[in-house]
């Protein structure tokens, strides 16, 4: 069937094959994922005039074939796993392969109400570097630990140098990312009004220049929901709990607790006073954090929505930060 006179198709991603599937229809078509089927599956879906394509998120496999439908004029819905299978969940739906799971995916995308403009195409490259910069991060601290917890000398050694040669690269590779992203005037421009922050150094400030395209776009409310540091209810009949955050980008959220935590001891004075205002009130240091964490993103919503650098300025009252039950 049509929903609203649109025709949608759904595409299950693997990392070999693509399974597709048309709302209402029986036909459905499996492809290499591949540049040439890339190519049959976009004839195909010509042939019949499909408008919107769907499609889950499976760990960077459905990237090729976004990018080629987006620049094929088509418009595409990328779905987390979740989506999918809550819808499925609502309509009991409990079958499930390759094929079913592409005409689900259909009707997801015949259903949405509201599509968003895609990202920037340009960052997601910067967004796979930047994600290589954090996992040799990560890898360090393996090292560090390994380290610490080693008594023989040579191994010890062997495990400083690893250190050595991983933070050499990691800066090598910072380095050379914010060169690539410089060379675009007004990425550059927005890196340094993120910049501009006390307490946001470079390889935060690119984290959220490419896992947060929104910045400066939507409100304070929307961007932290997006970063995964909003606050959300959670009551149910006379039971009223504890507020808490879930949900957004786990790898920005991560650098921003990693930017936030440093600032509101030592190089962000209205973090600091937030800080120390809220756990003198009693609340615990997470709370405390969580709400630093909110404050520093907003100054960056704000910066680059004024397109000016950031000012200090005494911290507002209470209500203005939201902070009432966080």
């Amino acid at each position: 069937m049509k929903k609203n006179n649109m025709v949608c198709a759904g595409i299950d991603t693997g990392k070999h094959k693509l399974d597709v599937a048309i709302t209402g229809q029986g036909e459905q078509l499996r492809v290499d994922n591949t540049a040439s089927g890339h190519e049959v599956l976009t004839a195909w879906l010509r042939q019949h005039r499909v408008e919107r394509v769907g499609i889950e998120a499976t760990g960077g496999h459905e990237q090729g074939i976004v990018c080629h439908l987006r620049k094929q004029s088509f418009v595409v819905v990328v779905f987390q796993p979740i989506q999918v299978r809550a819808y499925a969940t609502f309509h009991r739906q409990l079958a499930k392969n390759d094929k079913i799971d592409a005409a689900l995916i259909a009707e997801c995308a015949a259903d949405v109400k509201e599509i968003h403009d895609p990202a920037d195409p340009r960052l997601e490259p910067f967004a796979q570097r930047m994600t290589l910069i954090e996992q040799i991060v990560e890898d360090i601290a393996r090292f560090k630990t390994r380290h610490e917890s080693c008594r023989d000398k040579q191994i010890q050694q062997s495990w400083k140098e690893e250190i050595k040669r991983l933070e050499k690269r990691k800066r090598a590779e910072l380095k050379t990312l914010a060169a690539a992203i410089r060379k675009h005037e007004d990425l550059g421009k927005r890196l340094d009004l993120i910049l501009s922050i006390d307490g946001i150094g470079l390889k935060t400030a690119i984290a959220i220049l490419v896992r947060l395209p929104e910045i400066g776009t939507v409100t304070r409310e929307k961007i932290a929901a997006l970063a995964g540091v909003a606050p959300y209810d959670d009551e149910s009949s006379d039971q009223v709990r504890e507020r808490h955050i879930r949900g957004g980008r786990g790898r920005l959220r991560k650098s921003l607790f990693c930017a936030a935590l440093p600032a509101s001891f030592r190089w962000n004075r209205q973090l600091i006073e937030i800080y120390r205002r809220l756990t003198a009130a009693g609340k615990s240091h997470k709370v405390a954090l969580i709400a630093c964490v909110r404050k520093l993103l907003i100054f960056v919503n704000t910066v680059v929505e004024r397109g000016t650098p950031w000012q200090k300025q005494q911290p507002r009252a209470k209500a203005d930060l939201g902070l009432q039950g966080t």
